[in-house]
């Protein structure tokens, strides 16, 4: 059974260690704008969730917290009507890691965008907006690709709850702004299928970062089933703790950052034939929200 709820959850550190080489935190951000203009991630392929003009989202929780999605871990396989399962790819790159780029260290991984082209996966990229600056014609290709859909990973990848595995903290008065830089970010370079979910980084978050979110109007969305690949040299062993973990209603974080996730492309290609002979089918979050 998926459910629903507003809970904090802790992430390992294994993940979270991909997401530690911060620096200073970034200039006040501006005021963040209207809640990002939905249009339909829409594909033939994608099920229910493609037919809807709006993604669908969750109701704000009691006392105005913002919702929170997950995959319950313990209730993994526990009547689930279909076998579907969401890949979510975090794309990550702090504000300040513009120096390292422009060293020729790769914040992108195009071959894992192209191999899930190939295998026809539907996915969920959570990005950054500096990610989507630093990449603007990647982040505008994937945001025109109806097989992909993207969310908010931050503006900044700052922490919104500290301590959070050494990244710097956002103050509660920058957090909405910051979630409202990226989808501005988004918009500019000229992606799309944008849809109304939020990543925390490190997946860090408490009550005060759900109600300093609320003005952002967004679904937080965390995971069930961490693959391992931060910084992993084997693909084998990164593909085999996502088929391990797998359930029905899964969703998987991976990331497309190829500096810190070198062996996800190559993963990727042994998951998704498994998990298909499984009889498993791919989907976006926006998908497993609108069957929740």
């Amino acid at each position: 059974m998926v459910r629903f709820s507003v809970r904090r959850l802790s992430v390992s550190a294994a993940l979270c260690a991909a997401l530690a080489g911060c620096g200073t935190p970034p200039a006040s951000a501006p005021a963040p704008p209207p809640s990002p203009e939905s249009s339909p991630a829409a594909s033939p392929r994608t099920g229910a969730a493609a037919s809807r003009r709006t993604p669908p989202t969750m109701a704000p929780g009691p006392n105005g917290l913002t919702p929170v999605f997950e995959r319950r871990a313990d209730d993994a396989g526990a009547g689930a009507a279909e076998k579907t399962v969401a890949l979510t790819f975090d794309a990550d790159m702090t504000a300040d890691q513009g120096p390292r780029a422009a060293r020729g260290e790769r914040f992108d991984n195009p071959a894992l965008i192209a191999t899930l082209r190939r295998l026809e996966v539907d996915a969920t990229v959570f990005m950054t907006g500096r990610w989507a600056e630093e990449y603007p014609d990647q982040a505008r290709s994937i945001g025109t690709d109806p097989r992909f859909e993207i969310a908010n990973h931050s503006y900044s990848h700052h922490a919104f709850r500290s301590p959070c595995y050494g990244l710097p903290a956002l103050s509660r008065q920058e957090m909405a702004a910051d979630v409202g830089r990226a989808f501005t970010a988004f918009r500019e370079v000229g992606a799309r299928n944008v849809v109304p979910y939020f990543r925390f980084p490190g997946g860090c978050y408490d009550d005060d970062a759900l109600r300093a979110l609320a003005p952002a109007k967004v679904t937080a969305v965390q995971w069930d089933v961490v693959s391992g690949d931060a910084f992993a040299t084997d693909a084998d062993a990164v593909a085999e703790q996502v088929l391990d973990g797998v359930r029905p209603g899964s969703v998987v974080v991976l990331h497309c950052t190829l500096s810190a996730a070198p062996v996800t492309e190559q993963a990727v290609r042994r998951i998704v034939p498994e998990l298909r002979a499984r009889g498993y089918r791919f989907v976006k979050v926006s998908e497993l929200l609108a069957a929740g």
